[in-house]
């Protein structure tokens, strides 16, 4: 009988291939099932995916619950579910052990918003002074102007700029790729950096085409832009949990709020579905009141 590693690699082949996941998406997903692999091991009990009952699953997520929040033991269920549905499409079970376990009510958590007052101190907090001052700002603008993710962000090609359009090609999740509009003066921080500063750097080989490059010539990581953020958010004195996230957060937001609709931001967002985009609109009473007194016929 094949062990857990040979189903978790033919499920990492399916993740990648036929749901077309990101790395990052698809590490996680395994680290979920690898989780339960530990517990198993950890208490000597020998099953394999095939024949692993429910009250090994429930035995499981009890041990865990004692260590982890509501919302983490969510995450490791739904990943241990995708896993039996994928043995199930494939014909290797023909029940998931999962099928009654339930998730733990998390509610809905919602990253902080910032106000374009604060981006604004924020980014006027960057020391243009240094190297890196002038990409930092052009980074925090194109990430709060076209909603970007931090891993679109840092793999933004020059060759993705078009500017005589007024677009910049984003590869997003899935290797997905959509044409998301850049205004006027994030396009003027850009070729600034570009400029001013990118065209001093040593580029190393394999970044010739890659936009924001750290002081080695060299592909920013995405734990460098949370770096960055950060520390502007320390330095302003900023109360809120930041993120490059937040960024994207607020770009949505600022959009609904000015009267964009939801189908054109769920375009900018690269959402496959309507309701994920309806999650960032955290929008309280008073605006959905204006809205209606607005908008509707029957005010």
């Amino acid at each position: 009988m094949k062990q857990w590693s040979s189903y978790l690699s033919e499920y990492q082949t399916y993740l990648k291939l036929e749901r077309g996941l990101s790395e990052n998406t698809i590490t996680n997903y395994v680290l979920d099932v690898e989780k339960l692999i530990l517990f198993l091991e950890d208490k000597k009990l020998v099953f394999s995916p095939i024949d692993i009952a429910e009250e090994h699953i429930q035995h499981f997520i009890y041990t865990i619950s004692g260590s982890l929040n509501a919302r983490s033991q969510s995450r490791i269920i739904s990943g241990l579910k995708s896993f039996f549905n994928y043995l199930i499409f494939e014909g290797y079970r023909n029940t998931t052990p999962l099928e009654l376990i339930e998730v733990p009510k998390t509610g809905r958590k919602l990253p902080d918003t910032l106000s374009v007052e604060e981006i604004d101190i924020m980014i006027g907090a960057i020391d243009l002074s240094k190297e890196e001052g002038e990409r930092n700002r052009a980074m925090l603008e194109t990430l709060y102007s076209c909603g970007l993710r931090v891993s679109e962000l840092v793999g933004l090609k020059i060759s993705d700029l078009f500017f005589e359009e007024g677009f910049i090609k984003i590869t997003g999740k899935g290797n997905k790729q959509r044409f998301v509009p850049i205004g006027s003066s994030t396009q003027k921080y850009i070729l600034m950096y570009k400029d001013l500063v990118r065209s001093h750097l040593s580029v190393q080989k394999g970044h010739e085409d890659t936009l924001f490059l750290n002081r080695r010539g060299r592909q920013l990581t995405r734990a460098m832009v949370f770096t960055i953020i950060k520390d502007l958010a320390v330095k302003i004195n900023l109360k809120k949990s930041v993120s490059p996230h937040t960024f994207r957060h607020s770009f949505a937001t600022h959009l609904l709020e000015n009267g964009a609709d939801l189908r054109s931001i769920q375009m900018m967002l690269g959402h496959e579905s309507i309701t994920t985009t309806e999650v960032y609109m955290h929008l309280d009473r008073r605006f959905l009141s204006e809205v209606l007194n607005s908008y509707h016929p029957r005010k």
